[in-house]
């Protein structure tokens, strides 16, 4: 498939998946019709890059769907003096489009073949750093971050990773809730963080953020 027919996809999952919902930020639109994202996922998945679900990629996991990112990424509102946090790193496709937004993306990713693919896919942008450990340890060594982006679907998030948010920071996650994958944000107040589901949207599920199962006898 050439590269125009990518574009033309690209351009149609602007214009069908975001515009139509409310991803309503100019900028996180030009991101993501800037990103090349068939480039961020395998050979064999490249004609499944726009569509609107997950993406596998190996070693068990799967891209989130754009639609799923891109609404994650618009209630963030990242802008240039952010310190972000990516959790979730994969084959780097969300640092990338972040990286357009922030001058300073610390993307993380738990699995090491993966984070080998995000730094490869990653070396020629500029202001982000690949890290491979526990998700949800997240990344203390970069921290605060005013915007940690989760890109995947969880169950929990951890104290671990609240903790590295600065007083005045935001959080975006898609949680598992009654058994409906339900994207929220996050804002800080004192040592916790307060959220607000603003949207039922699918998204793939991300490792490391498992609830403690509790046994019944």
């Amino acid at each position: 498939m050439g590269q125009e027919n990518f574009k033309q996809m690209r351009k149609a999952m602007v214009e069908s998946q975001l515009r139509t919902t409310d991803v309503s930020d100019p900028r996180v639109i030009a991101a993501m019709n800037d990103v090349a994202r068939e480039d961020f996922v395998p050979a064999a998945q490249r004609s499944f890059a726009y569509a609107d679900r997950g993406v596998q990629i190996g070693e068990g996991r799967a891209l989130n769907p754009p639609l799923t990112t891109g609404r994650l990424v618009n209630v963030a509102h990242v802008t240039k003096e952010d310190n972000v946090l990516l959790i979730g790193a994969a084959t780097g496709y969300t640092a990338a489009v972040l990286a357009q937004l922030a001058d300073s993306v610390t993307a993380l990713e738990q699995n090491t073949k993966l984070a080998t693919v995000a730094k490869k896919n990653l070396s020629g942008i500029a202001g982000v750093n690949v890290e491979t450990g526990d998700h949800a340890g997240g990344w203390a060594q970069s921290a605060p971050y005013s915007v940690i982006v989760i890109d995947g679907l969880v169950e929990q998030v951890p104290q671990s990773v609240i903790d590295q948010l600065t007083p005045d920071g935001r959080i975006v996650v898609a949680v598992m809730n009654d058994g409906v994958s339900r994207l929220a944000l996050g804002r800080t107040a004192g040592e916790h963080v307060g959220y607000q589901y603003f949207a039922d949207c699918g998204a793939c599920a991300l490792p490391g953020f498992e609830q403690t199962k509790s046994f019944d006898f």
